[in-house]
């Protein structure tokens, strides 16, 4: 097999693309032949050693994944050699083979494309946390989407629409705000060009908004915590724009508001017959049309390099995948 190894987390640039040896299964593991995979904002920590997570070198990058069992280890039961699966194994997807705990790997029904179910499990798992459970999103509500067009966020515009929220999707630049309202959003903000605070208001009528999905953090949260409605829940998803805000927490006790943190992660790890439901009502509406991911480019695997690069530069939408022929 072939995979991009770090021994030297240092950047993307110090990635090499080796010939290794193909890992047998575990008891209790998969082994992957990978069709597809994505990259995610902590791929990109990961190799840059900024990540909480520090895995022994070396390490093969890579956390979201799809393709076709090749080989089951022992005790494993639910797949068999030939199934189409997508898994979240946190590591090993930037190669032609991975092996995985099959409590991580999610069944493909017929006709969900590779591509997708690379880049499905993490965004749209995040969000669904994020909305239908954290915040416990209802129909008529009012949702504002920070970093929009990006992989969480076009993921959040979807998912927020399926429950019946009315959407308001805040991006960087006029071209990522016409592909949020493509994605049904009701509203958009780019705020680099526009005062966030005084369009929330106008937008809400002065109410604010009741849910707000932050994966940006930095110094948009501020001025947004203090739009936010009565009894309002502002979800923290991550810090892509690198800074972490100090929240004045005496606006939560003006707004009745709640700050609510959003780990996935650890979500699927510690309640995985609740993630496995939300992944399955996620497949479900997959199949319906109602949710579909957003790519922004398809690269061959060798060029990994080149799609960290894109990500670094901001300049992505949806989300970059990565393919084996």
């Amino acid at each position: 097999m072939h995979a991009w190894i770090c021994d030297n987390p240092i950047g993307p640039e110090a990635l090499s693309w080796k010939e290794v040896p193909t890992p047998e299964p575990r008891p209790g593991e998969v082994r992957v032949a990978i069709r597809a995979a994505s990259l995610n904002f902590p791929d990109l920590l990961i190799v840059q050693n900024k990540y909480q997570m520090k895995p022994p070198l070396p390490f093969v990058p890579g956390s979201e994944y799809a393709g076709v069992v090749d080989a089951v280890g022992d005790g494993v039961t639910q797949f068999r050699v030939g199934d189409a699966v997508a898994a979240f194994g946190g590591m090993g997807g930037f190669a032609t083979h991975a092996c995985v705990d099959a409590q991580l790997v999610m069944p493909l029904a017929p006709g969900f494309a590779y591509e997708d179910a690379a880049a499905f499990i993490c965004t749209y798992g995040t969000s669904h946390h994020a909305l239908v459970d954290r915040a416990e999103l209802k129909s008529g509500e009012t949702v504002l989407v920070l970093g929009a067009a990006g992989g969480v966020g076009t993921a959040a515009i979807q998912i927020a629409k399926a429950v019946g929220a009315r959407v308001i999707a805040a991006a960087s630049s006029d071209e990522k705000c016409a592909l949020c309202r493509d994605l049904g959003a009701d509203a958009t903000i780019n705020y680099a060009s526009a005062n966030i605070r005084d369009e929330l208001k106008t937008l809400t009528g002065g109410k604010g908004p009741d849910v707000v999905y932050d994966p940006v953090g930095g110094d948009l949260a501020e001025p947004v915590f203090r739009s936010i409605g009565w009894r309002g829940r502002y979800l923290v998803i991550g810090f892509a724009q690198g800074g972490i805000p100090a929240l004045p927490l005496n606006l939560a006790l003006l707004k009745g508001a709640s700050v609510v943190g959003v780990f996935w992660g650890e979500f699927a790890r510690r309640e995985p017959q609740r993630n496995a439901q939300a992944l399955a009502e996620l497949a479900r509406w997959y199949a319906q049309g109602r949710i579909k991911p957003v790519l922004d480019q398809t690269l061959p695997m060798p060029e990994l390099q080149a799609a960290f690069a894109r990500m670094g530069s901001r300049q992505v939408r949806g989300k970059l995948v990565l393919t084996n022929t």
